[in-house]
């Protein structure tokens, strides 16, 4: 597939790397421009773009960037995308680390999802977002393997979503259907399931037992 990468951090790094060596095309951008991204575009034969381009003809687009920086994302961020295409939102809401208080999310009542999907403009599916990112190179496993991690995927969007949660099993992982957007509390940090490294059973487990209540250490 060709996928866009929006983002070159961690998370962004790391999907660039697996996606690139299982074969897909990878576009990557990030907020300082191409010219950053010389030695990741060396060690894995993606191709540097700007933000603006980095979805053009792309079948899948990442969004991985700090939350506070979705509104600032370019107008027209999508034009040119492959029909159909997906969306994937690995942002998290850190209002007192580095995103200061979004009044939608905590008094509108918004999931951190919801709030970026209707920034975009488009549907997102949320995943990735409790992923630590060296378990993207370190933990894959083929489908089967008993200790193989399952990933929460939350959206609207059920044909996106199957498009999402095959891209994740090929990339050594299995997945948690957790239901639509507005469930996607269930995988905001600190929840059960942010950051557990555990197979589908355990994550379901946890996502069920997940509250809806934002503690105050997440509040701005």
């Amino acid at each position: 597939m060709k996928i866009g990468i929006i983002g070159a951090g961690n998370i962004g790094g790391n999907l660039t790397r697996r996606l690139t060596s299982l074969g897909h095309q990878v576009s990557v951008a990030n907020s300082r421009g191409p010219e950053t991204l010389t030695d990741l575009v060396e060690e894995t034969g993606a191709t540097a773009v700007t933000v603006a381009e980095a979805a053009r003809g792309a079948e899948v687009v990442v969004v991985t960037v700090p939350l506070k920086n979705v509104p600032d994302l370019p107008a027209g961020l999508f034009d040119g995308a492959a029909d159909g295409f997906a969306v994937i939102d690995t942002c998290n809401y850190y209002p007192r680390e580095r995103d200061g208080r979004i009044a939608a999310i905590e008094d509108g009542g918004l999931t951190e999802s919801r709030w970026t999907e209707q920034h975009l403009g488009h549907p997102v599916i949320k995943a990735f977002n409790g992923t630590y990112a060296a378990d993207l190179l370190e933990r894959p496993l083929p489908a089967g393997a008993p200790d193989r991690m399952a990933l929460p995927v939350a959206g609207d969007d059920e044909a996106a979503k199957k498009t999402v949660r095959a891209l994740i099993d090929e990339l050594g992982f299995d997945t948690v259907d957790s239901g639509g957007l507005d469930e996607s509390w269930r995988q905001q940090p600190n929840t059960p399931v942010y950051g557990l490294r555990a197979g589908a059973e355990a994550v379901t487990r946890a996502l069920a037992e997940a509250s809806s209540v934002r503690t105050e250490e997440f509040r701005g």
